[in-house]
């Protein structure tokens, strides 16, 4: 969801840049900002005790990160946001926030669905994560995935995720990960062409 830059520069949100790996927050910060990208990706991600990364989202251009934090009171955030490419993020102080909300009710609204398809994929993924088998784990991150596309037949989207961020979405290892999308491949569930996956 994109609020318009204009509406935000004049509410007194500020341009900030960041490089590649940089960290625009971390787990346990407590959020004092709207975050909302206008180049760039950024992966929200969370470790084991052991090290490994659970990949959280991957967010791209024209969306905000963190913002149902600041719906919590000192709540402390539960993912890092890291910087996947160069960024250039604009960044609301949380209170100047509330006052374009009381202030835009429309955009209100637009928040609210967009934190609700947030929650409806972390749903969908919870229920397939219990599942012992991979294809079905990973059928239900490419439903998901492709239910945001306006087309919806076979093949006709490209995944935009490596087979490391699909290993870290759905909690399987890389090798498990894409022996599994072979076996899709010659089940015809997806398609390989110049090692991107076609679902």
């Amino acid at each position: 969801m994109v609020i318009d830059e204009r509406i935000l520069l004049s509410k007194g949100a500020i341009s900030e840049e960041y490089n590649i790996a940089d960290l625009i927050f971390t787990e346990g910060d407590v959020l004092k900002y709207y975050y909302q990208i206008l180049e760039g990706t950024v992966k929200l991600n969370n470790y084991t005790d052991n090290g490994k990364e659970t990949l959280q989202h991957i967010v791209e251009k024209g969306n905000s990160i963190g913002e149902y934090l600041l719906f919590l009171e000192n709540a402390p955030s539960p993912i890092n946001a890291i910087a996947l490419t160069p960024c250039r993020i604009l960044r609301l102080p949380k209170i100047s926030f509330f006052n374009l909300l009381n202030q835009h009710p429309e955009i209100c609204f637009e928040i609210n669905q967009n934190i609700s398809q947030k929650l409806y994929f972390r749903q969908i993924m919870a229920k397939n994560i219990s599942t012992q088998s991979p294809s079905i784990k990973l059928k239900a991150l490419l439903d998901y995935l492709k239910s945001q596309q306006p087309d919806k037949t076979p093949f006709s989207f490209q995944v935009p995720l490596t087979r490391q961020e699909m290993a870290n979405y759905t909690g399987l290892s890389v090798e498990t990960t894409i022996k599994t999308i072979k076996t899709m491949e010659k089940n015809n569930l997806v398609k390989i062409l110049n090692r991107k996956i076609l679902y």
